[in-house]
């Protein structure tokens, strides 16, 4: 059953991701309209596809990474939803829902190899672990599209260039005042991640750190939203907030996919727990 709701999810990802390219085009209320409510009803799908895998396993369905993946896409996609349906901001889905796309249909490639079962992975200490990083990174991943938006709207301006997109962005102050809260509100989620991944290591595996090449990735993306925090704080915002941005979540991804692909640790496809 959940093979069918996510085939259906990614079905409607995809139209949805249409009707917004199409929306990019024609400036219409109807089509953002249509392709919003798509996008819902992907998500829907997508979590009863969640539900009933995890339901099979017994635990959270985390045991490969293309469910990892799978499940992200999903944090991002409902983030995104409750974030449009706040700010209104329309062509931001345009941005957003090819994302989402890309994120499903890389889980279909992603390795299927099952981890062993574990009673650590019905543990609460997960549940913060894994719900407080990928919401965090659902938002960097939002700040990430607004960061692209922000540098086609600059360059627009700085070389006087008015394209047909120009009109339907945003001004940079609204795009880089939405960018600002993402990351103000993600960088305490993606900390509070890190400290419970922290104490969930110690627990599983009696130290806290264990030089894991998850961890040293994570690590150093912390520290990259830490600069990026601070450079917002302490220095201003713009086009160098913009920049870091989008490296800051390209730096997630890398980890993602060095740590599960790649990279050989606990946090691995082929790690042990």
């Amino acid at each position: 059953m959940e093979a069918v709701f996510f085939v259906v999810a990614t079905i409607c990802y995809l139209i949805a991701t249409v009707g917004y390219l199409v929306y990019l085009f024609r400036d219409q209320a109807s089509i953002h309209i249509f392709s919003w409510s798509i996008m819902l009803i992907g998500a829907l799908f997508h979590t009863g596809a969640i539900i009933f895998r995890s339901a099979s396993l017994g635990q959270l369905a985390l045991t490969t990474g293309q469910e990892a993946l799978s499940l992200f896409a999903w944090v991002f996609v409902v983030t995104y939803l409750i974030v449009q349906s706040r700010l209104q901001l329309r062509i931001l889905g345009s941005f957003v829902s090819p994302l989402a796309v890309i994120f499903m249909l890389s889980s279909e490639i992603m390795p299927t190899q099952l981890m062993p079962k574990s009673e650590f992975l019905k543990s609460g200490w997960v549940i913060l672990h894994v719900g407080s990083l990928f919401l965090a990174n659902a938002l960097f991943a939002l700040a990430f599209s607004l960061g692209i938006m922000y540098l086609l709207q600059e360059r627009y301006i700085k070389h006087k260039s008015f394209g047909f997109l120009y009109p339907r962005l945003p001004s940079l102050k609204t795009l880089d005042s939405i960018a600002h809260h993402c990351l103000i509100t993600g960088f305490p989620l993606m900390t509070a991640g890190l400290v419970t991944g922290f104490a969930y290591a110690a627990l599983v595996w009696h130290s806290p750190w264990n030089w894991d090449p998850k961890e040293i990735l994570s690590l150093a993306t912390w520290v990259v939203y830490a600069v990026l925090v601070h450079e917002r704080l302490a220095v201003g915002r713009g086009r160098r907030a913009a920049w870091l941005a989008v490296f800051g979540f390209t730096a997630i991804l890398l980890t993602f996919l060095g740590a599960n692909l790649i990279l050989k640790g606990h946090h691995s496809i082929s790690g042990k727990i």
